[in-house]
């Protein structure tokens, strides 16, 4: 292992742990779950995009998936939409 990758792995854990303690509990399920399932496969710059998702407050992130307000364009992105659909 090279320290890129192991700076990725660091990377990964942080993002999963985060995701997983959200403060609502629906919240954590959602993206913990969908961290577990995903977080492995992403590259440096997706990554960065699910970071920018776990920084939105939970009820901001949590109208979109309800579906009660739609998807600011500078958020809506091929990995949201599949958080979006995600069921754990």
């Amino acid at each position: 292992m090279n320290i890129s990758t192991d700076t990725l792995e660091l990377r990964r854990k942080r993002l999963l742990w985060r995701a997983c303690h959200r403060g609502i509990k629906e919240m954590d399920l959602l993206m913990g779950g969908f961290a577990r399932s995903r977080l492995a496969g992403l590259s440096g710059p997706q990554l960065d995009e699910f970071e920018a998702m776990i920084d939105l407050p939970d009820q901001e992130l949590l109208s979109w998936i309800k579906g009660e307000l739609p998807v600011p364009a500078n958020f809506d992105s091929a990995l949201l939409r599949e958080l979006l659909q995600f069921r754990p």
